[in-house]
């Protein structure tokens, strides 16, 4: 078994007082530890755990009174993952993997600005003509 959080295979990319995501450069996974679980996510299933966590109405159930509007089961079958997380729990695994997407993101941008010509990291001026 491949130990993704050694310092020689993983980057910690995001981290909340509940949670934290890393990269593992190993097997190409985004792992997220919430509370006690942990999650192994390609980044295709990533994108979609993350649409289907936004997708959820909080407001709405924040306003409603009912009973079965205290908790939402989420389901991750690509992570072996199935739980029924109050609406607190929700918001803050919402929160570690919106952070964990803004920094993939931002990272990607910056790697497409240093990488193509004129980008942000460029040692000579570029020469007008």
């Amino acid at each position: 078994m491949v130990n993704c959080f050694s310092a020689e295979s993983s980057v910690e990319l995001f981290q909340t007082n509940k949670g934290t995501a890393y990269q593992c450069d190993v097997t190409n996974r985004i792992i997220v530890k919430f509370d006690t679980a942990l999650l192994g996510f390609r980044i295709h299933d990533f994108l979609n755990f993350r649409r289907l966590l936004n997708k959820i109405d909080i407001t709405g159930k924040l306003f409603d009174l009912s009973d079965e509007c205290d908790y939402q089961v989420i389901e991750a079958p690509q992570a072996n993952f199935q739980q029924r997380l109050t609406l607190c729990e929700l918001i803050q695994l919402r929160e570690l993997v919106n952070g964990t997407y803004f920094v993939i993101e931002l990272n990607s941008l910056l790697h497409k600005h240093a990488i193509l010509p004129g980008g942000l990291f460029r040692k000579k001026p570029i020469k007008q003509s």
